[in-house]
């Protein structure tokens, strides 16, 4: 009883930063599974888009606009990521790693700016001075503070976001970057610039990041230099996860939406065994762990789907021989 008392109290903690990830877990999907390009540059991106609104925020700007700019800074990483990779032969794994690489350089810079030492790990921001759009303090206040609340204001920006892709994948330009993740070749034969929209696939991916960066710092009141580490771990899981359950290999609105559902199952199960008793030390090992399972459930349904084939073909084999005989 103590056990689902506390699974219950923990609800509106997962849902808030599922919500969050699942954002970040969207640009993981177009890179990974759109554009399919391995790019890494995910976990620098999204403490640059986390960098970047805190900074403006506690100089004064407004935050929505601070989060827009987070969002844009995400992008130019993408766009770095981008050029690398196309302009300069670099394989798009190295190029991503590169960015990340000088991000986290960046991003000690950004948040040490107009301080004496230049470089700072760690930048807070507080609900009580700044109007942030979201904070985890409100995410369990469905009374006087919910239209504050994380998740009441992550749903409908979660489904315009979808939309949002969703129309623009329709459009001629989103086919184009479509066509280049399913058959590059082609996609040149049929006049497609496929260098120009890997670049364009690299900075939407990286400016979801950034966005998601940005109000993850809101939500946790801080931005830190370590705070996208393993970051394109979780988008795979939740990418993954999404995709197993609702079967959205190949279908665009069910992948997209299944990178937040994805993402919300990966935080729940991470609550419960951390209730079970597994120690944040070992986070990074089950989060692999998660990833490499669900990975693996496409490949032994496959598997298993190949054998009863065959065990069928055989059956009526058997059985033609049977009537011929």
């Amino acid at each position: 009883m103590e056990f689902l008392q506390s699974m219950l109290n923990s609800l509106p903690g997962v849902l808030g930063q599922g919500l969050i990830w699942g954002l970040m877990a969207m640009g993981v999907y177009i890179t990974y599974r759109i554009l399919d390009v391995a790019d890494l540059t995910v976990d620098g991106t999204l403490g640059f888009g986390g960098a970047v609104c805190v900074l403006l925020t506690l100089n004064g700007v407004n935050v929505w606009l601070a989060t827009l700019f987070a969002m844009l800074a995400g992008m130019l990483a993408g766009l770095v990521t981008g050029l690398f990779h196309t302009k300069c032969g670099i394989p798009a794994i190295l190029a991503g790693i590169l960015t990340q690489l000088a991000l986290y350089s960046i991003n000690l810079r950004v948040m040490g700016w107009g301080t004496t030492a230049g470089t700072q790990a760690t930048l807070a921001i507080s609900v009580d001075k700044y109007d942030l759009i979201l904070s985890s303090r409100y995410v369990r206040d469905f009374g006087e503070h919910f239209w504050q609340n994380p998740i009441i204001i992550m749903i409908p920006m979660t489904a315009l976001v979808v939309a949002v892709l969703w129309w623009y994948f329709k459009t001629e330009h989103g086919s184009a970057l479509r066509a280049t993740g399913a058959n590059r070749s082609m996609a040149r034969a049929q006049g497609i610039n496929t260098s120009a929209a890997t670049v364009v696939g690299l900075m939407l991916s990286n400016g979801m990041v950034g966005l998601a960066g940005g109000l993850l710092a809101q939500y946790q009141g801080s931005s830190s230099v370590d705070m996208g580490r393993g970051a394109i771990v979780i988008g795979l899981a939740a990418v993954i996860i999404g995709e197993v359950l609702l079967r959205g290999h190949g279908k665009l609105l069910a992948g997209i939406i299944g990178c937040t559902v994805g993402s919300i199952i990966y935080y729940l199960v991470l609550q419960i065994v951390l209730r079970l008793g597994l120690g944040t030390n070992d986070l990074k090992l089950f989060t692999a762990l998660i990833v490499a399972l669900f990975l693996a459930i496409p490949y032994w349904k496959g598997k298993a789907a190949s054998a009863r084939r065959h065990s069928a073909a055989g059956q009526k084999s058997k059985e033609d021989n049977h009537a011929r005989a």
